[in-house]
């Protein structure tokens, strides 16, 4: 496998009971997973934690033959090689689309961030757009300008926490398959996490259903959601 999380277990400070409980699962590289299941049942936490952004109770998580947590490690989020779409997107109002996606290549050359910009800039067809401004843009073309910047410095995995929330519903369907057409063309491994049956259909090769914290299915997304 090429992600492996093993009996995850996460409490939040104060919090009565166990957000997750024991959580197992794979993913093979080049594979898009998502996490369904209702609101408040855990499944952005499984991206926070896999990010960095949270440390678990329990559990463990390797990508790539590479431990990111155990019982004696941890490692910082900004060393995990994880890229991350988050629900609002998170874009910078005060810098271009190029600079928005700029932004994380920080370990890249001059001559080499350019290159890539304009790399993402064609993957995710905004190149008449590198000089707008966030406000600028529509909330479709705002997405892709994250899953741009996430994918830029060219993480191990992409996660996508409610990916499509913020789209009216007439723009889901066309963005749903913009997002496949992405991630197919990069081979990237992706973990998506919605409440929404037909994202999942859509987009995942396998899903993990999160019931309050515990998984209560998981498997090849055409099986599960039949």
């Amino acid at each position: 496998m090429f992600i492996n999380i093993e009996n995850l277990s996460f409490k939040y400070q104060n919090a009565k009971t166990d957000t997750l409980k024991n959580i197992s699962f794979g993913i093979e590289k080049g594979e898009i997973l998502s996490i369904l299941g209702e609101s408040g049942g855990g499944k952005s936490t499984i991206l926070r934690i896999i990010a960095g952004l949270e440390t678990p109770s329990e559990g463990s998580l390797v990508i790539d033959n590479r431990i990111l947590f155990d019982r004696n490690t941890f490692i910082v989020p900004e060393k995990r090689g994880v890229g991350m779409v988050f629900q609002d997107y998170a874009l910078f109002p005060h810098m271009t689309v190029e600079e928005n996606i700029m932004f994380g290549l920080r370990n890249f050359s001059k001559k080499e961030k350019e290159i890539r910009v304009k790399e993402m800039l064609q993957l995710v067809n905004l190149q008449d757009f590198a000089r707008r401004y966030p406000h600028e843009l529509s909330g479709g073309q705002q997405q892709r300008v994250a899953i741009a910047r996430a994918l830029a410095p060219k993480p191990s995995v992409l996660l996508l926490d409610e990916p499509f929330s913020n789209l009216d519903a007439h723009l889901k369907s066309k963005i749903r398959e913009e997002l496949k057409v992405i991630l197919n063309r990069t081979g990237m491994t992706a973990i998506f996490v919605t409440h929404d049956k037909e994202d999942v259909k859509i987009i995942a090769d396998k899903v993990v259903v999160l019931e309050k914290g515990i998984i209560d299915h998981i498997g090849i997304t055409s099986e599960i959601l039949k």
